[in-house]
């Protein structure tokens, strides 16, 4: 893609809503074929994207930024084929465009019909991480949906080089390469712009911390989906099986820490604290994990040489994106649900419990976009749960709310069909 630094956000809306509308008449089949040939495309470009993500790593150590964001930062070879293979999990997915819901025929001599169709132009603002670049490309095609596309400048050289070949797929195809525009200026006055573009963009989907979800939240005139923020729990009830439960809580810490899904807060039943926290604790600093915990888990933990950081109400709502782990010690569920309730974004939670009754209560009672019981709360991704790349996570509760792809970048419009019929 050539450089657009000078091009005006108004001009970048223009041309995405015109390529919009081309990308509307496309048939499933016509969407398959252009996804497998970005797949084939990416595939072909590996070496290069790599190249240019190493710039972008550098760049990254020579301006200091931590290791947990050059983490997200980075492509290497295997995650690049993981990007590219989950392209095929989309292509095999079923298209929702054009599937018509609540058919029926009215008193009045209509038959009413539910169809749904592409939103229009998306608008992604996201941080860190170029994998996004292509989910979000993959989902909007498959979508018939134009986007475009604000990474941050610690990515710019890996979002310049996906989003060429991506473009330069949709041109094979006889369509307009403004299917996907990647805004290269890092200006930040552009991101304020595009927040206020409502006349031709569709939604706003900000992915990043709780920062550009704010600046999002007020400053855009144009619905925006809120999300990405995870500060996780997970809940160790007293009826847990507790030779199974490490292995569930230290993938959910360490698997990969500075994603979303990663749990933040462990809180631990009393009546099993003192047995079962010393032997948690030892597997998770094998793992280097630090911990940040309650009195209780300082005094339990004091003769085992671990060491504990005082915790208060601002460290139990930090999402820490780095192998630091929360503990507390609670009373019973209750205590535990109370916690959650205030600490928590909304994003995943977990209880650990062979207790049907509790488990029962904790996901009544739990009001987050994904629970789980005796599960990690690291599935709560678009691949993971079938529905193929995802745009964002939502924790809020309109218009989509978990894990966001394909459905949730669709909107309808009604269809009515009379016989020349008049309202009488």
């Amino acid at each position: 893609m050539s450089d657009n630094s000078q091009i005006s956000l108004v001009q970048l809306g223009q041309q995405a809503k015109e390529a919009s509308f081309a990308l509307a008449n496309l048939t499933a089949a016509q969407k398959s074929a252009l996804l497998s040939t970005i797949k084939a495309r990416l595939s072909d470009n590996i070496e290069l994207i790599l190249q240019a993500n190493a710039k972008d790593i550098a760049q990254a150590k020579d301006n200091g930024l931590t290791d947990a964001l050059i983490d997200r930062l980075l492509l290497d070879e295997s995650r690049l084929n993981g990007i590219i293979g989950d392209i095929e999990n989309v292509i095999s997915l079923d298209d929702p465009v054009g599937k018509e819901t609540d058919n029926k025929l009215l008193d009045n001599g209509l038959r009413l019909t539910r169809r749904a169709v592409p939103l229009g132009v998306i608008g992604v603002i996201y941080e860190a991480r170029p994998n996004v670049t292509v989910d979000i490309a993959v989902l909007a095609l498959k979508t018939g949906n134009a986007v475009i596309l604000r990474g941050g400048k610690e990515t710019i050289n890996s979002n310049k080089a996906l989003s060429e070949v991506i473009r330069a797929a949709i041109v094979e195809h006889g369509l307009p390469a403004d299917a996907v525009q990647l805004i290269t200026s890092a200006d930040r006055a552009l991101v304020t712009e595009l927040l206020k573009l409502d006349q031709y963009v569709d939604m706003i989907i900000p992915r990043g911390g709780q920062n550009l979800q704010r600046l999002c939240a007020e400053q855009a005139t144009i619905p925006v989906i809120l999300g990405g923020i995870g500060i996780c729990h997970m809940y160790v009830d007293a009826d847990a099986d507790l030779s199974r439960s490490t292995d569930v809580i230290v993938n959910a810490k360490v698997q990969r820490p500075t994603v979303c899904n990663a749990l933040d807060t462990v809180l631990i039943h009393e009546s099993v604290a003192s047995s079962y926290l010393p032997q948690l604790a030892k597997e998770l600093g094998a793992q280097q994990v630090k911990l940040v915990g309650c009195q209780q888990t300082k005094a339990l933990l004091a003769g085992c040489g671990i060491a504990v950081t005082d915790a208060d109400d601002e460290s139990y709502s930090t999402e820490w994106l780095s192998l630091t782990l929360g503990v507390k010690v609670v009373a019973d569920m209750s205590e535990a649900v109370a916690h959650i309730r205030k600490h928590s974004s909304g994003h995943s939670e977990a209880i650990l419990t062979d207790n049907i009754h509790v488990a029962a209560e904790f996901v009544n009672q739990v009001d987050s976009s994904a629970v789980y019981v005796n599960a990690s709360t690291r599935f709560t991704d678009g691949a993971q749960f079938g529905l193929g790349a995802e745009v964002a996570v939502s924790t809020q509760k309109l218009h989509a709310r978990g894990p966001m792809a394909l459905e949730a970048l669709t909107t309808y419009k009604w269809l009515a069909w009379g016989n020349y019929t008049p309202r009488s």
